[in-house]
């Protein structure tokens, strides 16, 4: 199939397909969330 023979190419490239499609779904899932212990706040600085 598509000229490769050895299963663990399979393996390897299913994984890299996997890891993209994981990180396109929580870039997305986790795009406008807000993270309020790391934002700077002037009024109250001790944060």
């Amino acid at each position: 199939m598509f000229g490769i023979d050895d299963p663990g190419i399979y393996i390897a490239y299913l994984l890299a397909i996997g890891c993209l499609v994981f990180s396109i779904f929580y870039g997305v899932s986790k795009w406008n969330e807000k993270d309020d212990d790391d934002v700077f706040n002037p009024k109250n600085p001790e944060k």
